[in-house]
């Protein structure tokens, strides 16, 4: 029963995760492009109150997909496994420290050299993990694709 709970959980909370990271990704890109300095400020606010959302998502995603891959140490599940950890430390050691960053800079009215240095930063980093996030979905996929195979057949 337990294993049937976290496949549902599983998927919903990485997808909720990858959609959240590629909102803030491109409403970033979409402000800095056509927005006011009030807007983005607006959108870095924003950012940070998602990370209610986008922290708990990616936890639940990482500590089911650990407890749903057990050992298994090849294949798609060992190629998840190894990006985890990369997409965690991006997050952690980058994106955050990024996004409360512009939002202080933002709220001060410094739209200088440096905020656009770590906008940057922020985008790169972000593209990263929507990337490599958006490869542990195409394997998910893949890994439940027999499954699901089998019980349309069933």
């Amino acid at each position: 029963m337990l294993p049937q709970i976290l496949r549902r959980i599983h998927p919903a909370a990485g997808f909720l995760g990858f959609l959240t990271i590629l909102t803030f990704w491109t409403s970033t890109v979409a402000v800095e492009a056509l927005g006011s300095h009030q807007a983005i400020l607006a959108v870095k606010t924003g950012i940070l109150w998602g990370m209610i959302v986008l922290i708990p998502s990616l936890a639940v995603a990482g500590a089911t997909g650990f407890k749903l891959a057990g050992p298994i140490s090849k294949g798609p599940v060992a190629a998840k496994k190894r990006r985890m950890p990369f997409i965690a430390a991006n997050g952690i050691l980058i994106l955050i420290p990024c996004a409360v960053a512009l939002q202080r800079l933002a709220a001060a009215g410094d739209f200088g050299a440096i905020f656009y240095a770590v906008q940057a930063v922020e985008l790169i980093a972000g593209a990263t993990n929507i990337a490599l996030m958006g490869l542990n979905i195409r394997d998910g996929f893949r890994m439940t694709r027999g499954r699901l195979a089998a019980r349309v057949a069933a």
